[in-house]
């Protein structure tokens, strides 16, 4: 079988900023939706809707504003290093797999706030670390 006038490139992913495909690609959208999400929790914990479910008996008690700015900040930079990944950079990739962990730990303190909204951030960013991680080794043999 002969792949006439196809070639394939190799080059670094710390330095190209060429556009990615596959898991690497759903791990930047995905990270630029949470990210997203998070910026929507976190205006909405910070203005104080009535969204939020306040919990009496649960094992931890936070101030709802404080965790609005977490969220909101949280979500910010996941939405960078999202913008970042898509593109490209494998620091952001190493950032993205830290920041997913961080914004997972903090919707899991959030569940006593909003437990559908909060479980389903945490699928994301458990989607977006096994992406990050597995993405280059299944990206470069699909190409």
């Amino acid at each position: 079988m002969a792949t006439t006038g196809m070639h394939h490139r190799q080059e670094s992913a710390g330095s190209s900023g060429a556009w990615v495909s596959g898991w690497t690609a759903f791990a930047g959208v995905m990270m630029i939706f949470g990210g997203a999400m998070a910026i929507f929790q976190g205006i909405a914990a910070i203005a104080q809707d009535d969204v939020f479910i306040t919990t009496s008996n649960y094992v931890y008690t936070f101030n709802l504003t404080s965790w609005g700015w977490i969220h909101l900040t949280l979500g910010v930079l996941v939405v960078l290093a999202g913008v970042a990944v898509f593109r490209g950079m494998l620091w952001a990739r190493v950032i993205g797999i830290a920041l997913a962990g961080l914004a997972m730990v903090a919707n899991f303190m959030w569940l006593p706030h909003s437990p559908v909204w909060a479980s389903v951030l945490i699928a994301i960013d458990a989607f977006v670390i096994w992406a990050l991680c597995v993405g280059a080794g299944r990206d470069a043999r699909t190409a």
